[in-house]
């Protein structure tokens, strides 16, 4: 039924359905996933109630990548995000092993509700191609991230939204050359308004997709120094769309893994 909901809105709003990329189209069929997990579940409560609270005017999504840059159980990180991000009302909405099927469950389910942020950032998609095993994933992920740009697109219509392309991850040798299909197709998403694509795999790994030292914590997950370039990359296309960082912030407190307690990584 949301799905249904979400595929109407689209249908019977002219000026939105006008500037729909073909891909879009074709992913409100996409499907939406539920929390596989009971801690998965508790988190997702927490993320709605996060969604509630205080004023959020730039809106992260994503997977784990994202998630622990603003959570609670990484310290260092969430350090980091506050030092980038505290003045532009920042809300992180990402969740660990989140494939694009997940993250559009959760946007269907009330983490987006009534939120109208400004600005919303997905990285998505390094979950569907997980270890490179299975060409078709790179479609998969493609797909799913054009949904995610429709049912946001639907939901906050008067948001900008920045898409990055997937980050490359050296886990598997089969992976990097998904990403870089998968990435061809999303980029075709951007319409040159209210959808951009950015692409930072250059400064964060070589032409053939291995990890610059140091950017990330195991081959896949950005360390402080990927955080700062991701930030960085960032920045003046957050003052440009959102203005200067201001004195205060009215962002909701952050949030973290409901089961997790970790020290700090650096």
């Amino acid at each position: 039924m949301q799905s249904y909901r979400v595929l109407r809105a689209l249908l019977l709003a002219p000026m939105f359905y006008a500037g729909l990329a073909a891909a879009e189209l074709a992913a409100v069929n996409h499907p939406a996933y539920a929390p596989w997990n009971e801690n998965g579940r508790i988190a997702h409560g927490q993320l709605v109630e996060k969604a509630k609270a205080g004023r959020i005017d730039l809106y992260f999504l994503g997977d784990s990548i994202t998630r622990r840059w603003g959570a609670t159980d990484y310290p260092d990180f969430l350090a980091h995000w506050k030092k980038n991000f505290f003045g532009w009302n920042a809300g992180n909405f990402g969740w660990g092993g989140d494939s694009t099927q997940h993250m559009l469950w959760r946007i269907q389910n009330g983490i987006l509700d009534g939120v109208n942020p400004k600005v919303i950032v997905i990285m998505a998609g390094t979950n569907n191609i997980g270890k490179g095993e299975k060409p078709e994933r790179a479609a998969d992920a493609a797909q799913g991230v054009a949904a995610l740009v429709a049912t946001c697109r639907a939901k906050a219509p008067e948001a900008t939204i920045l898409v990055f392309g997937i980050f490359p991850r050296n886990d598997s040798p089969a992976s990097n050359g998904l990403i870089v299909e998968a990435n061809r197709s999303i980029a075709q998403l951007a319409d040159g308004q209210r959808v951009r694509y950015l692409n930072i795999n250059d400064r964060l790994a070589d032409a053939e997709g291995k990890l610059f030292e140091g950017v990330a914590v195991d081959g896949l997950h950005l360390s402080v120094k990927g955080y700062e370039i991701w930030a960085r990359a960032l920045e003046p296309v957050l003052t440009e769309l959102l203005g200067p960082r201001a004195a205060e912030d009215h962002a909701p407190a952050p949030t973290g893994d409901p089961s997790a307690v970790r020290a700090p990584i650096s």
